[in-house]
């Protein structure tokens, strides 16, 4: 069929006209789906089904099936063949503590680094970073609780990545650790001591003293540590 022939047959409606997808649909539904994850409002290990989240969100499954590989990729959702997609089960508490373990080895010695090179420009988008995660929460909290940890991620993967070590900022980035310990629990009191602690960080980067930035990013792990904590608090102190 010529192009000629095409045109005139779409014009006499023989033809079906290919829609564009809205800008952005991907990102709305990767959004949608992570925000539910994060609540647990899809309970860790449960199955996913495409067909049902299609319908609630009024989507094709295209778009659903692209978020949710991009799910897989940070290790919130796992593919079972012939089975399908389920939620990820959680950390347990032995990964949690070598998860810190290993955050307290690197990310401290990170900062410390970064404030020695830090630019003006990249003070800024840090400081841009820490206002964007105070407004996070003005609607809906659970949605805005899974934007506060994709946002917290990307503040802690730019200081990874300034700090002038890439095997570092390798080594922690892939493992997608905020996002797996915000999923651990809904706390609003998570959110709000994070963005002192961070404030903390940006000063020490302002005076660009190493180790000032090395002791708020331990002290801001630790906090952390000891926030997230209760989530295992019922399995004693011999986790």
């Amino acid at each position: 069929m010529t192009e000629a022939l095409k045109r005139q047959n779409v014009t006499r409606g023989l033809v079906p006209r290919r829609l564009k997808r809205p800008a952005g649909l991907g990102e709305t539904v990767y959004e949608h789906i992570l925000a539910e994850l994060m609540s647990l409002r899809i309970a860790p290990s449960s199955r996913i089904n495409i067909d049902t989240l299609a319908r609630e969100m009024g989507v094709s499954q295209t778009p659903i099936r692209e978020a949710l590989s991009r799910l897989e990729e940070q290790g919130l959702v796992v593919k079972t063949h012939n089975v399908g997609y389920s939620a990820a089960p959680q950390i347990d508490a032995v990964r949690f503590n070598e998860l810190y373990d290993l955050r307290l080895l690197l990310e401290p010695e990170a900062a410390a680094r970064t404030a020695a090179r830090i630019s003006d420009a990249e003070i800024k988008a840090l400081a841009d970073l820490t206002r964007r995660m105070n407004g996070s929460g003005a609607n809906d909290a659970r949605g805005s609780y899974s934007r506060f940890a994709m946002l917290d991620a990307e503040f802690h993967d730019r200081i990874l990545k300034l700090c002038g070590n890439s095997l570092i900022y390798e080594a922690l980035s892939r493992l997608h650790i905020h996002l797996h310990l915000f999923r651990l629990h809904f706390h609003a009191k998570v959110t709000s001591c994070a963005i002192r602690e961070h404030e903390a960080l940006g000063a020490a980067f302002v005076e660009r003293d190493s180790e000032k930035a090395r002791r708020a990013m331990k002290r801001h792990i630790e906090l952390s540590r000891e926030r997230f904590m209760v989530t295992f608090a019922d399995l004693g102190p011999n986790m």
